[in-house]
């Protein structure tokens, strides 16, 4: 049953899901800035998100697909078992964590899913450990360079702007505040829909409907952008509010600051491969922001609670995912 073409299309299918509830988790990610500095409404900001999100499939290649479907588990030892596995534990810690209101990262909870499937099937030896060292890395890494570039960007424009009357400078930056949202919303795209052109590109593979060396189609990456896009329209609204206000306060420049910080260093990772955490690199710009004003301008208690849920979810998704994975195994042999 596991091995039909039939069930490969229900994976192609769950895969899909993930995707939208990806953009739909992280769409609060992409407008939350914008929002809570009233320069767009969440009506037409899930709308200036989803755009570029979309445009984003044809501004870069698959670099980080290939991360996720090569660099993580084992190409070798990847049946169809596992992917659902990896995908149902990964899509159940979304639903958790967007019911709580916390921005944990869909693209770790896909990796942490991937892991735990991985050891459940085939044991440690089953890992990538390049891969998965590169990721885990960048746990640390993406939120801590938002957080630099964010507290940079935030007092450069501070100080080109200290001779300017605050009227003059909030409706600049609520103009510029178009622009970095919609790059912020370009390296969502590019580096959270390439998650799931990794995974389908797997599942195809392990058919034999992609060639060695990997090569994807473009149908995948054109409906992977398409269904993350969609998400994003519908929003994850529980999750604006934590971005956009619980952190620290926001006024168009800083929200331009955050927008900028997170963008540059999300779409350097996506050419370089690196699946990071988008929810992560925004957090940690609009910490950074924050952080300029005064450190207790930054409410360190809702920031240490995004942090836990940064922690949990690699652990608790490949836990998840282990289960179902033995579960499924133990019903289908």
């Amino acid at each position: 049953m596991l091995d039909s073409l039939g069930f490969v299309i229900f994976l192609v299918v769950v895969a899909l899901v993930f995707d939208f509830l990806n953009g739909f988790h992280d769409s609060s990610n992409s407008i939350s800035t914008i929002v809570s500095t009233r320069v767009l409404s969440p009506k037409y900001a899930v709308f200036w998100a989803a755009f570029f999100n979309f445009v984003a499939a044809f501004l870069i290649g698959t670099q980080v697909a290939h991360t996720i479907g090569q660099g993580i588990v084992n190409i070798k030892i990847i049946d169809n078992g596992l992917i659902l596995a990896a995908l149902g534990g990964a899509i159940i810690w979304n639903i958790i964590t967007w019911y709580f209101g916390l921005p944990s990262s869909s693209s770790h909870a896909l990796i942490g899913g991937l892991i735990g499937a991985g050891i459940a099937k085939g044991g440690i030896s089953t890992l990538v450990w390049t891969g998965i060292t590169k990721t885990m890395a960048f746990i640390i890494l993406s939120p801590t360079i938002g957080l630099v570039l964010g507290y940079v960007f935030m007092v450069i424009s501070m100080n080109l702007n200290r001779n300017s009357n605050m009227a003059r400078s909030e409706k600049l930056y609520r103009k510029l505040q178009l622009i970095s949202s919609a790059v912020y919303s370009l390296g969502h795209g590019m580096n959270d829909a390439q998650k799931t052109i990794g995974i389908i590109a797997i599942i195809l593979y392990s058919k034999g409907l992609i060639d060695s060396s990997f090569n994807i189609p473009y149908w995948i990456i054109i409906m992977c952008y398409t269904v993350i896009a969609l998400g994003t329209m519908f929003g994850g609204w529980r999750i604006v509010k934590t971005m956009g206000t619980k952190i620290t306060k926001l006024r168009p420049i800083g929200g331009f600051s955050a927008e900028a910080a997170a963008a540059c260093a999300i779409i350097g990772s996506s050419v370089a491969g690196i699946p990071v955490s988008t929810t992560h690199t925004i957090a940690g710009a609009i910490v950074g922001v924050g952080a300029t004003k005064r450190l207790n301008a930054v409410r360190w208690g809702v920031a240490g609670s995004i942090v836990w849920a940064w922690i949990l979810t690699l652990p608790i998704t490949a836990l998840i995912s282990a289960i179902i994975y033995l579960v499924l195994n133990y019903f289908t042999c």
